[in-house]
């Protein structure tokens, strides 16, 4: 599992022509392989998303998941950020948590559903599975960006006697932001992974993992793909959307 999110790294741009490029890759090989079973054609896989769109069940399981993946991913996020501020000040609990904090890092996805499905049920599995995938990795990008917090700011705060608030907004903040939002981002996308990851296993009623699993135990491919597909539609508007609030709110706040 990623724990250490590089802040000054810049993923790269998807361009349009290099969608359309595997896109067509994509259409040869399954034009090749002449097994829709196999591999279904993007035209299939748009076809049928098309008609599962138009039906009731279709977004109530996009609700179903949606609802408890990122309520588990917005659990993470808030414990992970008040577990680090609070390591930080506080030596004996950081070195009390370390081991669990490399314990959730280290387990596999699959051992944890198994091992959490035993004590809850199905139908929050993924929230749990969310949440557990997303604590770790924000709170070491939280704790590393406050200790790596400029030292001469803090000191000049010292001189010029500012509040604990003020030094929370004005320094902290805009030090340890890079690295929230770089957690934020990449935890988002495990989220999903891990909460659908979970759904597949769990088999709860009504959501897009048992629509996966049905599509996997009767080959229906268009059907796999489809959700598939869905399912990183989602992962990426909700990323977009996610870092054009976290800029709003670190603008509101440098003008404020």
């Amino acid at each position: 599992m990623i724990s250490i999110i590089n802040h000054n790294s810049n993923s790269t741009k998807i361009k349009g022509w290099s969608v359309l490029f595997w896109l067509a890759v994509w259409e040869i090989a399954s034009r090749l392989l002449g097994q829709s079973l196999l591999l279904a054609s993007p035209l299939t896989v748009i076809k049928r998303l098309a008609v599962l769109a138009v039906t009731t069940p279709f977004w109530q399981s996009i609700l179903f998941s949606l609802l408890r993946i990122i309520g588990g991913f917005l659990c993470g996020v808030l414990f992970g950020t008040l577990l680090a501020i609070f390591a930080v000040n506080h030596t004996k609990f950081e070195e009390l948590i370390a081991p669990l904090i490399l314990l959730i890092k280290t387990i596999p996805v699959a051992s944890f559903i198994i091992l959490v499905l035993i004590f809850i049920s199905s139908k929050n599995l993924s929230v749990m599975i969310s949440f557990l995938m997303v604590l770790p990795i924000v709170y070491t990008n939280v704790r590393n960006g406050i200790l790596e917090t400029d030292r001469n700011l803090l000191e000049m705060a010292s001189v010029f006697s500012l509040s604990r608030f003020k030094k929370f907004r004005y320094i902290y903040v805009p030090q340890v932001f890079p690295y929230f939002q770089s957690a934020c981002s990449v935890c988002l996308g495990l989220a999903f992974k891990s909460g659908i990851a979970a759904e597949v296993i769990g088999i709860p009623t009504g959501s897009i993992g048992e629509h996966l699993y049905n599509a996997k135990i009767y080959l229906n491919t268009p059907d796999l793909f489809a959700w598939t597909l869905v399912i990183v539609l989602l992962s990426l508007t909700l990323e977009k959307l996610l870092l054009a609030l976290l800029h709003v709110c670190m603008t509101y706040i440098e003008r404020g």
